[in-house]
């Protein structure tokens, strides 16, 4: 594929967000696009900054499109736990029908710190595990002893309620 400009390439990218069902890696769009990941992370930023609805996510770009939403249900829980232990926690999570949409750490520099996660099954989790691994990354948790918040999000408060019991079962959630 030639080499597009950066108005132009930018336009097909969102046409190819807005197009496409699931996320899109940035690897991807960067090959589909023939530049470098960093162009399209700043690309990305450019059409955010045009108020595009575009979410990065642990898997990947994505469009989000309002009228696409489900009704869901948002709570945010403090967790702590160590980093062998971060697989069973997401799973606990995920199992229970929730999505884990971002994790929050409070550092003694930069404050709050927010990482889009957004993982709803084991596939994903192992996936966004496999990919710290293969970076070689630490996970934000690392910054705070293991203590992090997560945002979280359901069809149902019954489910948020379930996936926080079983937390509590295992010794993760902090309560107050």
């Amino acid at each position: 594929m030639k080499k597009m400009l950066g108005e132009e390439r930018r336009l097909e990218l969102l046409t190819l967000l807005q197009n496409h069902k699931g996320p899109i890696t940035g690897t991807d769009m960067a090959k589909h696009a023939n530049v470098s990941r960093q162009v399209i992370v700043n690309d990305m930023n450019l059409l955010k900054a045009r108020n595009e609805p575009i979410v990065a996510t642990s898997q990947g770009y994505i469009y989000y499109m309002a009228e696409q939403a489900v009704r869901t249900y948002e709570r945010k829980i403090v967790c702590m736990h160590s980093s062998q232990e971060t697989k069973d926690e997401m799973y606990t999570l995920v199992d229970c029908g929730v999505t884990i949409n971002n994790v929050i750490v409070e550092h003694p520099i930069y404050g709050e710190i927010t990482a889009s996660i957004m993982v709803s099954n084991r596939f994903e989790v192992d996936s966004f595990l496999n990919r710290l691994q293969e970076s070689n990354a630490s996970l934000l948790s690392a910054l705070t002893d293991g203590t992090h918040l997560h945002v979280i999000s359901a069809p149902s408060t019954e489910m948020l309620d379930q996936a926080e019991a079983r937390l509590r079962e295992k010794g993760y959630l902090i309560e107050g």
